[in-house]
């Protein structure tokens, strides 16, 4: 499971969310092109994406290679309501962390003004997430989404209360691997970004 490479916004601080549609910029596609080296040799059985572009562009080669694909809207972004496509402020800052602290405090059906809570991204995911887990014949998958999405995501299948979202760090293209016996997951890599070394 990996987070997309960065765009523009994410490089100007600009708020993203499932309303942006942005593509990755060159730093994007160059981590995109490393992470593709460095894994392209796994015989991945499926790739996933949500449906905005810049998830499906950071995993393009794997797709380029014939290896089948699937968008889900359940993998999107959080709709960060009306923080989508600002920049962020001071002012904008401190309710963005406002909110991140009231999720932490276990408000986790909280929305962020005009957008999602937790528990709404959560709710979303499950499609997704049950369509994935019912694929017998996919053994080995890879899954391209966004930060705040993943977190979410990682908290429900690892059995984590979705307060403790942001214990998963994440970096634009950055690795979670993940083994799942049937019945449970663990993660043998966490926030695992060695594969961008040179570009560092």
């Amino acid at each position: 499971m990996i987070r997309h490479g960065q765009t523009d916004f994410n490089f100007q601080g600009i708020v993203q969310g499932c309303g942006v549609d942005s593509s990755l910029n060159a730093t994007g596609r160059a981590q995109a092109n490393v992470f593709f080296e460095t894994y392209k040799h796994i015989k991945f059985d499926k790739v996933y994406t949500s449906v905005l572009q810049r998830s499906i562009q950071s995993v393009q080669k794997f797709i380029d290679l014939g290896i089948p694909h699937q968008k889900l809207e359940g993998l999107n972004e959080i709709n960060w309501g009306t923080r989508e496509g600002k920049k962020i402020t001071p002012e904008e800052d401190a309710y963005y962390h406002q909110v991140i602290k009231s999720w932490q405090d276990g408000q986790v059906d909280l929305r962020i003004e005009g957008g999602e809570s937790p528990i709404d991204v959560a709710s979303k995911q499950k499609p997704a997430l049950d369509h994935i887990l019912a694929q017998t014949d996919e053994n080995i998958i890879l899954i391209c989404m966004h930060g705040r999405a993943m977190r979410a995501l990682l908290c429900t299948i690892l059995n984590y209360p979705l307060s403790s979202m942001d214990y998963f760090e994440h970096e634009n293209l950055c690795l979670y691997e993940l083994n799942y016996t049937g019945s449970m997951f663990s993660v043998s890599k966490f926030n695992y970004t060695k594969h961008l070394n040179d570009l560092k």
